[in-house]
């Protein structure tokens, strides 16, 4: 496998230490056109630990010209917040799952100072990905010796569309698709409900479709004033997804916003919206039962947007 790809790449991959398990073999191969790092420590970074850096960065690419603090375990977000300040955004994702933040990577979209070093540095982190730091930020950090510091040279603006094709090989054969690089248009919103959004319910829409689209399906995101409350993925069912997300958010949930990556094809996760009092809800739409639905947030006064668009990761 190996000798197959540094003919594919034309370039001598790296050897990682092992796969996504100690039994598997595993390599890097980063050529020019990839997205350009540095490892400021002298821990080797993992298979794992670049998964994770690809999908916190990903999302923090969505958010390059705000303060963005993405929290990402296991492949997954766990947490993501924007702030008038960095530090504050931080905090925002902090809170959403601390639990979850246990050993995982934070990807921030500015510069990291010395206050965000001082709680990061305190907390079991696998890593710590941001465009600059502070030489004081980066002492701090260095105290925690199993934390790798990664300084982002490319910028984020370039790394949100950078990727162009996504690539599975399978025993059927290799697949490969154009990556989702799907913007949302809010001048083509259709504001399906008698409920209107008003203007800061709208960019809470945005702020969660935006994480919704890097989460697996079934996604589904609760979120409030820039602040993820719960993020859930991989559900194999719309409903399950919903009600365990509304269980995760708690009394976060009242008067929050519910995203999803594709359609709701039921009433179910409607009621389940209205009983924790969700003000608004953005999803896909285009089903047979879009009036039916509809007609069900008109009934609890739940505004919702459809975007025509499906964000579906497999």
């Amino acid at each position: 496998m190996n000798d197959n790809y540094e003919k594919l790449f034309d370039v001598e991959p790296r050897i990682l230490k092992y796969g996504e398990n100690p039994h598997q073999k595993a390599f890097l191969y980063k050529t020019q056109e990839n997205a350009d790092f540095e490892n400021l420590t002298e821990i080797e970074l993992s298979y794992n630990n670049i998964l994770d850096i690809n999908c916190a960065v990903k999302i923090a690419a969505e958010f390059f010209d705000v303060n963005a603090a993405v929290i990402v375990k296991h492949n997954t977000p766990c947490g993501v917040a924007l702030g008038k300040s960095l530090n504050e955004a931080y905090l925002k994702a902090f809170d959403t799952d601390p639990i979850s933040t246990f050993g995982a990577t934070i990807a921030f979209s500015q510069k990291v100072d010395k206050e965000i070093a001082k709680h990061a540095s305190s907390v079991c982190l696998d890593a710590i990905i941001a465009p600059d730091f502070d030489n004081e930020a980066i002492d701090i950090l260095k105290n925690n010796k199993e934390l790798r510091i990664i300084k982002l040279n490319t910028p984020y603006k370039t790394i949100r569309t950078m990727q162009e094709q996504e690539i599975h090989i399978t025993p059927f054969g290799t697949l490969v698709q154009e990556t989702d690089n799907k913007e949302l248009d809010k001048d083509l919103f259709k504001v399906v409900t008698k409920t209107k959004p008003d203007a800061e319910m709208i960019e809470d829409m945005v702020f969660a479709w935006k994480i919704a689209k890097h989460v697996k399906t079934n996604a589904v995101v609760v979120a409030k004033d820039f602040k993820t409350f719960s993020i859930v993925g991989g559900q194999t069912s719309r409903i399950d997804a919903v009600e365990t997300a509304l269980n995760r958010a708690c009394d976060g949930a009242k008067k929050a916003v519910i995203a999803c990556d594709g359609f709701i094809p039921s009433i179910d996760s409607i009621h389940a919206a209205a009983q924790c009092r969700i003000g608004g809800i953005i999803q896909t739409g285009g089903t047979l039962k879009d009036n039916e639905i509809i007609k069900a947030a008109d009934k609890f006064e739940i505004a919702m947007i459809t975007t025509g668009i499906r964000h579906y990761k497999h």
